[in-house]
């Protein structure tokens, strides 16, 4: 129990279940963001999840996860299950807020996960194939849910207000003046293009966005058979969980070093993808041409507004440097709706 934030887990556990004594507390975090995951051994050998996390707002978090309870406790076969489960009390998802001396924190606990296989670093065609058919049916089921989820609070457009409320406010954090207006101007662009869209017509569905080979597994056929890691999980447009898959798809492959460039989406392996998705769950013109405002999102929410309370200070630093000169630089030059749309023989 040497991390020093095993006391927090520990008061969170006699909060739970008091009668019940831990043994022993592992770190088994990624080490890529500030939250921690702990594998909590008891003394009859029983195992569960602990995640602890300083990172958005305890309400936000209590929000995230009871929409998911939800989600996983109504989707239907083959996805009833595919879902890590968090423990309950009370019937409702058990969540210990610790506030002391400074520290804000939230923990929540989990079943520990069955994983099955992870997908190759760099998939051929047929299991890119295969991954937008599992993507387009997983969409479809969240879909087919989404009337009876708890309503949730947050929106694209209340996130990039809270972002252009903390430019005028600290703009001092977020570099120098030309950087703080360089920000302005593609939170306005974000707020502006929305309404070149048909956005009333796009699905609210349950979305996990980080959809990275580390966040899922697959049966021996490559279909979807858990997912877990809920850091950036929302209620949103489905064209959001397209950016991290173009990545899982691209040329390049999943990369221990990453970064967040646009040019995955552009790629004719990403289209091989689209277009089995499109096959289960057709697309639109004007979501397609969406995709290009859900990068922008991505980058100004993710990595600038969140990225240094998320990300640890060495992987936020680089994300952030990059964001100014190679991410927001290329969301007008680089990403061709009209090519995806096209393939998609849309109009």
């Amino acid at each position: 129990m040497n991390s020093p934030f095993s006391t927090i887990i520990t008061k969170a556990w006699e909060g739970y279940d008091a009668s019940k004594t831990i043994k022993s507390i592992e770190d088994i975090s990624a080490m890529v963001s500030t939250n921690h995951v702990y594998r909590i051994t008891f003394d009859d050998e029983d195992i569960i999840i602990a995640k602890l996390s300083l990172f958005g707002t305890f309400e936000h978090f209590k929000e995230d996860h009871r929409i998911i309870h939800s989600l996983s406790n109504n989707l239907l076969y083959p996805f009833e299950n595919l879902l890590a489960k968090s423990l309950l009390k009370n019937n409702r998802v058990y969540i210990y807020h610790y506030k002391h001396a400074g520290t804000d924190a939230w923990v929540v606990f989990y079943n520990p996960t069955r994983i099955l296989e992870r997908l190759p670093r760099r998939l051929d065609d047929n299991l890119i194939k295969k991954l937008g058919q599992q993507l387009g049916k997983f969409h479809k089921a969240c879909s087919r849910v989404k009337n009876v989820l708890p309503k949730s609070s947050k929106t694209l457009r209340t996130d990039i207000y809270a972002l252009q409320q903390q430019l005028d406010k600290n703009e001092a954090d977020f570099g120098t003046h030309m950087q703080v207006d360089f920000l302005k101007y593609h939170c306005e662009q974000f707020l502006k293009n929305r309404s070149k869209y048909n956005m009333s017509s796009f699905d609210i569905i349950p979305v996990f966005i980080d959809w990275n080979i580390g966040n899922f597994s697959v049966t021996p056929q490559h279909e979807l058979y858990s997912r877990w890691d809920y850091d950036w999980f929302r209620m949103s447009y489905r064209v959001l969980d397209f950016y991290f898959f173009s990545r899982v798809v691209s040329d390049i492959g999943d990369r221990t070093v990453f970064s967040y460039v646009i040019g995955p989406m552009m790629e004719d392996r990403f289209i091989t993808f689209l277009k089995e998705y499109h096959k289960v769950y057709p697309l639109t013109a004007d979501e397609v041409r969406f995709m290009k405002e859900a990068y922008r999102f991505f980058i100004l929410n993710y990595v600038i507004k969140d990225g240094k309370h998320f990300f640890n200070e060495q992987y936020a630093k680089k994300l952030q440097a990059e964001a100014f000169d190679v991410y927001l630089p290329s969301v007008d030059r680089d990403f061709d709706a009209e090519k995806i749309v096209a393939a998609l023989k849309l109009k």
